[in-house]
């Protein structure tokens, strides 16, 4: 069965990135502690990123976060979703136009042009053709915040899985202001050296 997981780190004030997010400063003033858990060398923290990155049939994010990871400064070959991982997945981008170029040429890029829940559907597609060869895959939602808020209140999460810093940004980009509401089902709690990793059924 495939989910559509809505996965993102968040701090103890409810924000994704710092304050003043943008091209070279991309999660913000100190945002950058919101993942210090996705590349510490903890055995427990490497496995939560190795087995989300193995299940992961395709991943949707924004234009915003797009134009970051594949700008300068932005992923490589060992920095990124599914880096020195099992593989990366195909992604894809809810845009209002593809861009120009793209400089990670290497990785499987698809940009919709009709909104987000396009989007999340050829994502599924992806996620299902693959699963025929490896088994039961998930759409994974990696952002940004505005991305999975919007997806939220489309009702089309079906899992949320937060990662929780032990950081108090004071500003920055809120998850979940003036959202739709929505019933969450704690189906566990797990605490690593760097975050407290939460997933929620999402009703």
């Amino acid at each position: 069965m495939t989910r559509i997981i809505a996965d993102i780190s968040i701090s103890l004030d409810g924000c994704v990135t710092g304050p003043d997010p943008g091209p070279g400063n991309g999660l913000g003033t100190g945002g950058e502690a919101l993942h210090t858990w996705a590349f510490s060398d903890d055995p427990e923290e490497r496995r939560i990123v190795r087995e989300t990155t193995a299940r992961s049939g395709a991943v949707v994010l924004g234009r915003r976060l797009f134009d970051l990871v594949d700008g300068p400064g932005g992923w490589d070959d060992t920095v990124g979703y599914g880096a020195e991982e099992v593989g990366r997945p195909p992604f894809v981008v809810v845009t209002g136009s593809p861009p120009a170029s793209v400089r990670l040429i290497d990785l499987d890029w698809t940009f919709v042009t009709t909104g987000l829940p396009d989007a999340v559907a050829a994502a599924r597609e992806r996620a299902e053709a693959a699963a025929a060869e490896r088994g039961d895959l998930d759409v994974v939602l990696m952002g940004g915040g505005a991305l999975i808020g919007s997806a939220l209140d489309a009702g089309l999460v079906d899992v949320l899985s937060l990662h929780l810093a032990p950081v108090v940004l004071g500003s920055g980009t809120p998850l979940f202001t003036g959202r739709t509401p929505r019933t969450l089902v704690r189906r566990s709690v797990h605490p690593t050296p760097n975050a407290t990793h939460m997933l929620y059924d999402v009703l």
